[in-house]
């Protein structure tokens, strides 16, 4: 057997623990948010706290997970048993509803590997249901974590602050079980293979992933190709990118300072956001670990909008931000490589919230990708920082008061040109008992953008009982009450001919 292929096989190894991870973690959860839509990410470190495999989960959770590895590592005196839990978006989370747990891996007792998980919990208090408010500051949106040792007082405190104390729980001891189980595989592979061997197996992963990264960098042209794009507030996100070799450099110098509302990215969800886009330029299958990161070096001024410094509100940039980080990459990247790159997709993960006596709730909507030369974009899907799935309206009415009226495509949403943008969603919810909602949603008022001559896509609506709403807002529904959500759809790419 060659060496090669024999790599490969331990790519597999390392992937099928953090896949065997998210299994666990779906089915064990409690909540609709993570047992349905499946809104988690699982990985595996090494020792360091470098990335090693990742199951194919959420982007905007895993390019920003090693941070909070790090931040747990230098933080918590692990021991053998233990499990550290944090959210502090200022400590490489993304936003507080995003709990991260940390497990280490001790192998003839030495810390050889961490396992680790990140899910979004449908609650984590703040002042209004859901945890995804319109704050301006981020004590206003829940409970912050720092690195610590989940033990019983830790976990009193945190089922003390949130809405839903019973289904936090449930969903935390799946995270606790799903970080267990990548530990026994790991002990498993090392019994197999011995600890040499998957060290420097891993080791190996790392080195081949840079090495592919390098290859796809080396095929964007010198120079420095910029973008500007635009949340629907005003701020800007501007970005150079620039090649020297095999390295790249990506610069959001001229962005917009932070600002009061909470669409502040932290830089942990800016280098995800960036690692994605590059990612997507490797046609190789390649693991994304720490290797696939190191050819990139990402300036992000502390005090702006992709590098907010605390206390910032966050709950947005996560979720918003990061896609019009993407939206600026690929706009500057489609000048350096015509042809590869397609056209706006509908920028925003278009978020609802939703609770109230004894219920909280939140989700995400699909809406139109952008098109591409040579095909049409996909419709109602999931697009770029987010990969969850739809949330199903059997489990959504069975679980909460509120009624799916109407679930289907926005005919006509994508934009025109030789290969159609993709269309968004419409998405018609009835309450059946008082609560508060909250949407944060962009593309409301700037559409996504075509490229080579296609049309922009329609951008989203959200009206209550038919009167418009601004996309980010919070109100109060009582029975009875209608709000509509119609997604963005994506934009074209080429002129008919």
């Amino acid at each position: 057997m060659s060496d090669l292929l024999r790599l490969d096989i331990f790519r597999s190894l390392f992937a099928s623990v953090a896949d065997e991870m998210g299994a666990t973690l779906g089915r064990a959860s409690s909540s609709v948010n993570i047992k349905e839509r499946r809104d988690f990410s699982c990985a595996v470190f090494d020792a360091a706290g470098r990335m090693i495999s990742q199951a194919l989960h959420i982007p905007v959770h895993l390019g920003s997970m090693p941070l909070s590895v790090a931040a747990a590592l230098r933080e918590v005196r692990f021991a053998p048993g233990d499990v550290a839990i944090l959210n502090d978006p200022f400590r490489g989370g993304t936003h507080l509803p995003d709990v991260t747990l940390v497990h280490p891996v001790f192998l003839s007792g030495r810390l050889r590997f961490l396992t680790a998980c990140r899910a979004h919990y449908s609650d984590i208090g703040g002042m209004s249901p859901g945890s995804m408010p319109l704050s301006t500051d981020l004590w206003q949106e829940g409970l912050v974590l720092p690195p610590m040792k989940l033990d019983s007082s830790v976990r009193r405190l945190l089922l003390a602050n949130v809405r839903q104390p019973r289904e936090v729980e449930g969903d935390l001891e799946a995270q606790i079980g799903s970080c267990a189980t990548g530990r026994k595989r790991l002990e498993a592979l090392a019994a197999r293979y011995g600890i040499a061997e998957l060290l420097r197996r891993s080791g190996q992963l790392q080195d081949h992933a840079r090495r592919c990264m390098e290859a796809a960098i080396r095929r964007i042209p010198s120079g420095r190709h910029r973008f500007e794009d635009f949340l629907d507030g005003g701020s800007r996100i501007r970005v150079a990118v620039e090649r020297r070799g095999r390295r790249v450099t990506v610069d959001f110098t001229g962005s917009s300072p932070q600002e009061e509302g909470n669409a502040n990215a932290v830089f942990a969800v800016t280098a995800s956001a960036v690692l994605y886009v590059f990612r997507c330029l490797v046609p190789e299958e390649i693991p994304l670990n720490a290797g696939a990161a190191a050819p990139i070096r990402i300036v992000a001024p502390e005090g702006t909008i992709v590098n907010a410094r605390p206390p910032a509100a966050v709950a947005a940039g996560n979720v918003e931000t990061s896609q019009r980080i993407v939206d600026a990459l690929l706009g500057a990247l489609a000048r350096a490589l015509p042809g590869r790159i397609p056209a706006a997709s509908q920028g925003t993960m278009n978020n609802i919230a939703f609770g109230g006596g004894g219920f909280a709730y939140y989700e995400t909507l699909a809406g139109g990708m952008g098109a591409r030369r040579g095909a049409d974009g996909p419709s109602g899907v999931h697009s770029h920082m987010t990969n969850t799935l739809n949330t199903p309206i059997e489990a959504l009415e069975r679980a909460y008061p509120v009624r799916i009226v109407r679930y289907g495509l926005r005919r006509g949403s994508g934009g025109r040109g030789r290969w159609r943008g993709g269309d968004g969603l419409v998405r018609e919810y009835e309450f059946l008992a008082p609560a508060q909602v909250t949407i944060l949603a962009e593309r409301r008022t700037r559409s996504p953008w075509g490229l080579a001559g296609g049309g922009s896509g329609k951008s989203g609506v959200d009206r209550l009982n038919g009167k418009r709403l601004p996309g980010h807002a919070a109100f109060p529904v009582k029975p009875g009450d209608r709000l509509v959500i119609e997604t963005p759809g994506g934009g074209g790419y080429g002129t008919r001919a």
